[in-house]
C-alpha cells in the first residue's frame, strides 16, 4: 500500500466485533454443516483483536478470511479484510455438546484486521461488488465474493441492528468462503481486496482479479 493509501485508512476502535457464520454455501459444505434456516450471528469482544497472527492458543488455530465493514453513525463507513481465528477442535466439541462457541471463537488474539479504507474515498457502498483473496506463502488459498454471500452486507446490518446497538468503530465480519485451514508458525498470510468486479463465474473472477490492481493489500507472518 502506498503512503497516500496508508494515510487514507481509518483507525479501528470497536466495542465489539459482530461475526456472521455459515454465509457461503461452499464453506458450509466443506465443514459438513447444515445450511441454517436463519442468519448465524456471534460476537467477539474488543479483547479478541490483535495485531499479530497467532498459530497456537491452547491448540492449533484455524484461519477464516472475511470481508469486513466498519460502523459509523449506524452505517457502514469503511471496508477491510479480517481473519476470524478459530479453535476448530474445541468448536467441534462445543457443537457436539450444544454449547456456545465463545471459548473457540472469542479468545484473546482471535481476530486480526487489515487497514480499513473509507467507502467514500473509494466512491463505493457496502452493496457494491467486493472480492477478496487469501494467499499463504504465495499460494492462493481462499477467494470470496460478496455476490456469493447468502446474506448481503446490508441485510446483515439491518438484521443485527434489530437486536443489538451498533456503535461507532464496531466491525462486522460477513463470513468466510471455502478454503479454511490451519495456521502454521512462519506462514506468510497475504490478503487482497478489490471492488467493482462483478461475479459471473469463478474462472472469470480470477482472471479479472489478476488483471486489476487491488484496492487493499495486507500481510501477516504467523507467530
Amino acid at each position: 500500500m502506498s503512503p497516500a493509501e496508508k494515510n487514507s485508512t481509518t483507525a479501528v476502535t470497536p466495542s465489539k466485533v459482530v461475526c456472521i457464520g455459515r454465509n457461503y454455501v461452499d464453506h458450509i459444505k466443506e465443514l459438513g454443516n447444515e445450511v441454517p434456516s436463519d442468519m448465524v450471528v456471534f460476537l467477539k469482544p474488543n479483547s479478541a483483536i490483535a495485531e499479530e497472527l497467532i498459530a497456537f492458543h491452547q491448540e492449533p488455530i484455524h484461519y477464516e478470511t472475511e470481508l469486513c465493514f466498519l460502523i459509523k453513525d449506524g452505517e457502514y463507513s469503511a471496508v477491510g479484510i479480517g481473519l476470524d481465528l478459530t479453535k476448530r477442535a474445541m468448536q467441534s466439541l462445543l457443537k457436539q455438546q450444544q454449547l456456545p462457541w465463545e471459548r473457540a471463537k472469542a479468545f484473546n488474539g482471535s481476530a486480526v484486521f487489515s487497514d480499513f479504507i473509507p467507502l467514500n474515498l473509494l466512491d463505493k457502498k457496502a452493496s457494491s461488488h467486493w472480492c477478496f483473496e487469501l494467499s499463504i506463502n504465495g499460494k492462493v488459498i481462499q477467494v470470496g465474493h460478496s455476490d456469493l454471500m447468502m446474506y448481503s452486507a446490508e441485510t446483515i446490518k439491518k438484521s443485527v441492528a434489530e437486536f443489538i446497538s451498533l456503535e461507532d468503530g464496531d466491525i462486522i465480519m460477513t463470513g468466510t468462503p471455502k478454503g479454511v485451514g490451519v495456521v502454521n508458525e512462519g506462514d506468510v498470510f497475504k490478503v487482497r481486496l478489490w471492488t467493482g468486479i462483478e461475479y459471473i463465474n469463478s474462472d472469470l473472477l480470477l482472471h479479472n482479479m489478476l488483471s486489476n490492481q487491488p484496492n487493499l493489500t495486507h500481510q501477516w507472518i504467523a507467530k
